[in-house]
């Protein structure tokens, strides 16, 4: 799963909050038998303020349905027992208005047509973007009519340290901070997930938007100018722990 790598001076769109009518969490199940691609799904999935459940094959699929009662599924076509076209025929029938999202590394046409006619909603072909991905969930969660946008509070705040998501303003303990544009976009992942350990993978996919293999050093460098500006002459925010990865959190 390739995607183009950000320069400095992109930087990707701001998270809109999406939740139930009644103001909780989205639910989302994965359905997949790639266990990397399904964590990979998931962690793009739970950085949105979302709760994922996960399974790798047709029957365990529609246990799971039964269980977590999903806002939207995202269902891969190519299942070790059931295909997804056979999950989504049962899954009809305890769930017939849930929007589903086939995945399938099959691009005929014969094939969409086949998951648009046993009711899927829509369909996206391997491989693909994660922002693809969510981009098509929010889009279906929003015609289906089951989840809103919440409300969210432009500004972040962790300890002593704030983030204006509107005006790219960022200061710490009242002086204002200067950063580019990729600076700011690695510092508003931490402070959405602050006391969470990161790992090098989350922040890649995340801030760079970028298949991680070979490219973690990245992430070492801009740590490193965000500790510059952040942490230099103060009590540290940013933590590395080995082997795990980077959280932030306030100062001691």
């Amino acid at each position: 799963m390739m995607r183009t790598m950000m320069t400095n001076e992109q930087v990707a769109p701001a998270r809109v909050d999406l939740r139930r009518p009644d103001g909780q969490p989205v639910r989302v199940l994965v359905v997949d038998d790639e266990s990397t691609l399904a964590d990979l799904l998931s962690m793009a999935l739970r950085y949105e303020g979302w709760q994922v459940r996960t399974a790798g094959n047709g029957m365990a699929a529609l246990s799971a349905a039964r269980q977590f009662q999903p806002d939207a599924v995202v269902l891969d076509v190519m299942l070790p027992d059931l295909d997804g076209f056979a999950v989504l025929r049962r899954l009809r029938e305890v769930a017939p208005t849930v929007p589903v999202l086939f995945l399938t590394a099959r691009d005929a046409v014969e094939d969409r047509v086949a998951g648009l006619t046993v009711g899927g909603d829509d369909y996206v072909t391997k491989p693909f973007s994660l922002e693809e991905v969510i981009a098509r969930l929010r889009a279906l969660l929003r015609r289906s009519g089951f989840a809103v946008t919440a409300r969210q509070e432009a500004v972040l705040t962790v300890g002593d340290l704030s983030l204006d998501e509107d005006s790219h303003e960022v200061s710490r303990d009242g002086q204002l901070i200067n950063l580019t544009a990729t600076e700011f976009e690695l510092l508003r992942y931490l402070m959405r997930n602050p006391r969470r350990v990161l790992s090098k993978a989350q922040i890649l996919d995340r801030v760079w938007n970028y298949d991680f293999g070979g490219q973690a050093n990245v992430v070492e460098l801009y740590i490193s100018y965000l500790r510059k500006k952040i942490d230099v002459g103060r009590a540290p925010m940013i933590h590395t722990l080995r082997g795990a990865g980077y959280v932030l959190k306030p100062a001691e």
